[in-house]
């Protein structure tokens, strides 16, 4: 069949893809940007459809011929996500109606509680968006997931973060709700297994894993899946979703604009009430994956630096609508720059693995401090910060996170350009390129860009400026010393 994949850039859409092609499907993704998905491993055996599920006029091409149409997009992070997903889940249904599509799949969450006092407008927008879809005319299959582990997922990381750094913790009383989690894996099994439905088949279906479990049994037992001590955990009745969220947003690098919606989810007890996607997808011979086993798999993913997707993956409406302008003119007004450029005693070759290896775990080769001190004040009021690190230690793709940057731009063995995602007066991009010097030598060429908005963003170059010989020359300096050195140290054979 041919399927489309609506938020293949996103965490589950770009493990889905891959999968629907080892099944023999034609793949076709949808993406505001083509270029996002252009160093997934797995894009020259599929079709790219650029649009925009806000933008109905742009849709048609990609419906075109389609049997499959899944739905895994969400506006989580926006201010009013609420609206922009009923906007989006209405022209998606009226697409695949008038295209012919045959079958919609869709991803969401619990059914929210009734007896809710305060409901979780996530689960509510997850809720409102299957009624959508399965009022379209088209078949549609929704499938309702609490918590999925699995390497790079939200859940999974505030889970697993909360659980690392914190021995001893004071929780709000949510942590003792029951969930049902569910891997991954099955997830998309499940997802792959829903294009074979009969069309018959209108509803939704409850999926969940083996284990029935309190948030706070999730954490006990994560920790003796990765060989820590058992955690102290003390619930009280203070904290509300509010606090709550700002506490997971300090602890974990899972910002607090999708930390609140995930731990209101948490608020009601979210299990399954049938398991009536057996009928259609069987469990595997072996049975559902349990808890303890995707722990265990998803921390052998993120040990070995095999994690295909993450969280942060995705980004919002405004993900490369504005590459850097390649003549500054272009904007119009005012543009700084800061420029250093260094030589290195090493080859091209040795740099550049310096440059693609920024960020995450190996920092950002200068004044760590300021680094840590600028992605504090990020969260604080708001941005990503500086703990989103990096989905591979080593190597970098196109339209992924890192740290509070997003990559727009590589070209192996040459140019690195990343755009920032920090809250910010204006807009502003880092580029790292290694140059050939024609001795067996290189040069780095580091250009940091700013385009300011109106008096604040002038105000905030002022202010920041006296401090980049400090961050911006020390990381120069730095990066090409570490190449150098990588250049001196023998590798291991």
């Amino acid at each position: 069949m041919r399927c489309l994949v609506t938020g293949a850039t996103g965490y589950l859409g770009g493990r889905l893809a891959p999968r629907l092609l080892a099944d023999g499907h034609t793949v076709r993704c949808l993406a505001r940007h083509a270029g996002r998905l252009r160093d997934v491993p797995w894009a020259s055996r599929t079709e790219i459809a650029e649009g925009d599920l806000r933008k109905p006029e742009t849709l048609p091409a990609a419906f075109a011929g389609v049997d499959v149409a899944y739905y895994l997009v969400h506006s989580l992070g926006q201010a009013d996500f609420e609206a922009a997903d009923r906007e989006a889940a209405s022209n998606f249904a009226a697409a695949a109606r008038a295209a012919g599509v045959r079958r919609i799949v869709y991803l969401g969450g619990p059914e929210p509680a009734a007896d809710q006092e305060v409901p979780s407008p996530h689960l509510r927008s997850r809720a409102e968006v299957a009624r959508i879809l399965l009022a379209s005319g088209v078949p549609t299959a929704v499938l309702r997931a609490a918590v999925i582990i699995g390497s790079g997922s939200a859940s999974f990381e505030m889970l697993r973060y909360l659980t690392e750094r914190l021995p001893a913790m004071v929780t709000p009383r949510w942590v003792r709700n029951r969930i049902q989690p569910i891997a991954v894996r099955d997830v998309l099994r499940y997802l792959t297994g829903c294009a074979d439905l009969p069309p018959e088949v209108n509803r939704a279906f409850d999926i969940g894993g083996p284990d029935v479990l309190t948030f706070q049994e999730m954490m006990q037992r994560y920790a003796r899946v990765a060989g820590l001590r058992r955690r102290i955990v003390l619930p009280v009745r203070a904290l509300t979703p509010s606090l709550s969220s700002h506490w997971v947003g300090w602890v974990t690098p899972v910002p607090n604009s999708i930390a609140r919606p995930l731990v209101e989810s948490l608020i009601q007890e979210a299990v399954t009430h049938e398991h009536d996607i057996a009928r259609y997808v069987p469990d595997p011979p072996g049975g559902l994956t349990g808890f303890d086993q995707a722990v265990a798999l998803a921390l052998a993913k993120v040990r070995d630096a095999e994690v295909e997707t993450r969280w942060s993956t995705a980004s919002g409406p405004d993900a490369s609508a504005e590459p850097l302008p390649t003549d500054p003119k272009w904007s119009g007004g005012t543009v700084y720059t800061d420029m250093r450029e260094r030589t290195v005693s090493a080859s091209p070759a040795a740099l550049w693995r310096v440059i693609e290896g920024v960020g995450g775990e190996h920092g950002w080769y200068s004044f760590p401090l300021a680094w840590s001190v600028r992605g504090w004040l990020d969260r604080l009021i708001g941005g990503v910060g500086l703990r989103r690190g990096r989905r591979d230690p080593h190597h970098l793709q196109v339209g992924e996170a890192l740290d509070f940057w997003r990559v727009e731009e590589i070209v192996p063995g040459e140019l690195l350009r990343l755009r920032a995602e920090m809250r910010l007066p204006g807009r502003a991009w880092l580029e790292m390129r290694a140059e050939p010097t024609g001795d067996g030598h290189s040069r780095y060429v580091q250009r940091a860009v700013f385009l300011p908005r109106g008096l604040p963003g002038h105000l905030y170059w002022g202010s920041v400026a006296p401090f980049h010989a400090i961050v911006f020359g020390g990381m120069a300096r730095n990066i090409a010393r570490g190449a150098e050195q990588h250049t001196r140290t023998p590798r291991p054979v």
